[in-house]
């Protein structure tokens, strides 16, 4: 079988998408009654053994309501008129999900504020207070 790669590092095995053909709707006159034109693409993304866990875990929250409960991302292709577009479209959408998912977030390191940005915060404070200390009304002393 061939494998296709998504990333430099992360490929996937033809074998584990499958594709269902479906007559598509909208416009496109008597082709659209006659030809199986769009693509219903499946890929087990929980099942997968081509996925690193990080990466399977982003791409069930990536996925979201195009997955099932059994962990199969189901992608759905009609924007084109014939079902080799449709099919590449929808395997590159999903190599898209996939490659989103690769990419693992950055954590966020706990820094503390500059000496000078505290000073600044506090002066700027201090003439705030001050302005508004202006709008009072004077003490009757």
């Amino acid at each position: 079988m061939a494998r296709l790669p998504i990333t430099s590092s992360l490929s996937i095995d033809e074998a584990e998408l499958s594709e269902r053909f479906v007559l598509s709707s909208g416009p496109g006159g008597q082709n659209v009654n006659k030809v199986s034109t769009a693509v219903e693409l499946r890929f087990d993304a929980r099942g997968s053994p081509s996925l690193p866990d990080g990466v399977k875990a982003r791409l069930i929250r990536i996925a979201g309501s195009r997955m099932t409960q059994d962990g199969v991302i189901v992608i759905s292709a009609q924007r084109f008129r014939s079902q080799p577009r449709n099919r590449e479209d929808a395997v590159e959408r999903l190599f898209e999900m996939i490659r989103e998912a690769a990419v693992a977030p950055v954590r966020r390191r706990a820094t503390r504020p500059t000496l000078g940005s505290q000073t600044r915060r506090l002066e700027s404070k201090n003439v705030r207070s001050g302005t508004k200390a202006m709008r009072r009304r004077p003490d009757d002393e």
